[in-house]
């Protein structure tokens, strides 16, 4: 039995299947293949900066998918969802962030899956943190505001510097500093004057000022030589100053200024008459009676030697 087909089921069935055709090549043509794994995610912005739906999605620069589709949120005002179409099964963690890279310096953009360290893994239709790098020239105003900054302070403090140069440095000002100037000048002159007449002098007294230091370099030896002998020497002193403690000084002192005291006390009253010493010395007329009398005594002892038979008389018996 012969199954007969009509011209419109033919028809129908030829259009189904190249419908279905046109699909796939169109879907492949984009990246989505309607038989590899697949999983949509979402990423929300603030700005996109030039991102075009069938932008790449990237892994550590390798493509695991493309983004689907851009619009504006209704719930967030200003916001932009991205529509993720990941076709690689590799495990991403919830905590990674979906950033807008640029692809080329003519602005090509894609969107980089930074990695993040969760354990736990994204899930289809679940929301990625979102990232957007700045641009060349926000990046570039970035690194030049502070420079701007700092020139904007130069420029205020030079313009102060300037106001105050104006302000302070007046005619009279300049004159004061143009004499100023002129004795620092004189004073370097002078201080080279003297720096070269002390060069001079101890040039000229180079000789002298050797025998000196070669002076105090051998008393120096000398003193090194006889160390000991100077330790020697203070031992000495050391020991006299012993001896003179050990002396009793001040009691022997105190005995020879009473023994002083006593012959000055003496030769007082021998001055003043007192005591037969004193009666002698001081009394003229016994001192010629006794130096007569003691002439006399010489002149009798003469005589008995001269003429002893005078006054001796021997009888014999």
């Amino acid at each position: 039995m012969v199954i007969k087909i009509s011209k419109e089921v033919r028809i129908g069935i030829i259009f189904v299947i190249s419908t279905a055709i046109l699909i796939w090549g169109l879907m492949f043509l984009k990246g989505m293949e309607l038989f590899k794994h697949r999983m949509i995610v979402y990423a929300v912005y603030d700005k996109v900066n030039g991102l075009n739906p069938d932008n790449n999605v990237a892994i550590s620069g390798m493509k695991v998918g493309q983004v689907k589709d851009l619009y504006f949120s209704s719930k967030q005002r200003g916001k932009i969802i991205a529509v993720l179409y990941i076709t690689v099964d590799y495990p991403i963690p919830v905590n990674s962030i979906a950033k807008i890279n640029s692809s080329s310096l003519l602005g090509g953009k894609y969107i980089e899956i930074v990695l993040g360290d969760s354990q736990k893994i994204l899930k289809n239709n679940d929301t990625l943190t979102a990232m957007t790098e700045a641009t060349i020239g926000e990046s570039f105003n970035q690194q030049f505001l502070p420079l701007k900054e700092k020139a904007e302070n130069l420029i205020s403090s030079l313009d102060t510097v300037a106001t105050l140069i104006q302000t302070v440095l007046n005619k009279e000002t300049r004159n004061n500093l143009i004499e100023s100037i002129s004795h620092i000048k004189d004073m370097l002159n002078n201080l080279a004057h003297t720096t070269y007449y002390l060069d001079t002098l101890v040039g000229s007294q180079r000789s002298h000022l050797a025998n000196i230091i070669g002076n105090v370099e051998s008393i120096s030896l000398n003193l090194k030589n006889n160390n000991q002998k100077i330790n020697d020497i203070l031992t000495n002193f050391e020991q006299i100053s012993d001896s003179l403690a050990k002396a009793k000084i001040p009691a022997t002192i105190s005995q020879i200024n009473k023994a002083v005291s006593d012959i000055d006390s003496a030769v007082n009253k021998i001055n003043s008459g007192k005591g037969t010493l004193g009666l002698l010395l001081n009394d003229k007329k016994l001192y010629n009676e006794v130096e007569k009398a003691a002439r006399d005594l010489n002149l009798l002892l003469e005589d008995i030697k001269a003429n002893p038979k005078k006054y001796l008389k021997v009888s014999v018996f």
